[in-house]
């Protein structure tokens, strides 16, 4: 009988146990506009595994691809409202709320993944985490590599320098930092939203798009384009993000186990986006494409003298351009 009753009482109490370990789980809402063969969003279930291997039934982390829950832009919003809990952040997304980070936007400045690292793990980018939490209310985790931003262009053209691209409507996202890129490159920048971009090249809306070569194959621009023109203008890099709300209500190694699996998913995307832009130009050449080398040092000497000379540079926090040079070597 008294066997009897303690199995009664441990199921009950389990019973009872279960809903409050349901309810003290933290629901993370991590949500991107990139379609679901982009290398970053794939990035998001490495996430997503490596959280749940470290802290086992904590987070329900639920992913959204394709701006199927914000669309590109209002993903921060969302963070800050409390509407979502992750988003990958841009820099470009930074500058806008913070004009001094416009520095981290400059063509040409970074020089490959390892740099944002050393950048996000030097003293400065310790300065630069803190500003952004205290200033937009978000956590930056890591920097994922996005790859070396190319031109690609509708019809092709003969493009050595930029005036070449004089008149070229060249499709940007519609923040300031990005519009200005544009405008540095030497083209004509039309904003429009990324899930926009496959049709307004298919019907002349714009004429060209920038991006890095896994993005042109993963949205499958590469159908509906003549040209990619290797610029390397852009070292590109996009930051894991997550809202101070959700940030605050964790424990240390909460945060550390989180951290780690931003770490772990920008790892395997690294490697991934490496390995693809090897092997992308011979795949654009075989779908058709031309692939042309411009006159890069043309290119690089215009578009650091456009932002250097800019009145946005004044707001750029004194020596950080020649830190983060450094931080290369």
């Amino acid at each position: 009988m008294t066997f009897t009753r303690t199995l009664t009482a441990l199921a009950l109490g389990t019973a009872l146990v279960t809903p409050a370990l349901a309810a003290d789980q933290i629901e993370i809402k991590y949500t991107t506009a990139s379609v679901p063969t982009d290398l970053h969003t794939k990035a998001m279930q490495v996430f997503k595994d490596e959280l749940e291997a470290r802290v086992p039934g904590r987070f329900d982390v639920q992913l959204y691809d394709s701006g199927s829950l914000f669309a590109q832009g209002a993903d921060l919003d969302a963070l800050q409202r409390g509407n979502a809990e992750m988003t990958y952040l841009s820099y470009q997304l930074i500058a806008d709320a913070i004009p001094a980070y416009g520095l981290l936007t400059a063509g040409y400045l970074f020089q490959s993944p390892e740099h944002y690292r050393a950048f996000l793990n030097s003293d400065i980018g310790a300065e630069f985490k803190q500003t952004v939490s205290d200033e937009m209310d978000v956590q930056l985790l890591d920097t994922c590599y996005l790859g070396t931003r190319q031109l690609n262009l509708r019809s092709a053209r003969d493009v050595s320098t930029p005036d070449d691209l004089a008149g070229l409507k060249l499709r940007m996202p519609g923040s300031d930092a990005w519009l200005f890129l544009g405008s540095a490159l030497g083209a004509a920048p039309t904003p429009l939203p990324f899930g926009e971009v496959y049709l307004g090249l298919q019907t002349g809306t714009i004429d060209a798009q920038d991006n890095p070569l896994p993005t042109v194959e993963a949205a499958k621009f590469y159908e509906v384009t003549e040209q990619i023109v290797l610029t390397s203008h852009l070292v590109d890099g996009i930051n894991i993000a997550i809202n101070n709300e959700t940030w605050d209500q964790l424990s240390d190694e909460e945060k550390t186990a989180m951290t780690e699996a931003a770490v772990a998913s920008c790892d395997w995307n690294n490697a991934e986006r490496v390995a693809n832009e090897e092997r992308l130009v011979d795949f654009f050449k075989s779908e058709g494409l031309q692939v042309t080398e411009p006159d890069v040092e043309a290119f690089r000497s215009h578009v650091q003298e456009v932002y250097f000379s800019s009145d946005r540079s004044a707001d750029w926090p004194e020596g950080w351009a020649e830190k983060i040079n450094a931080l290369a070597e």
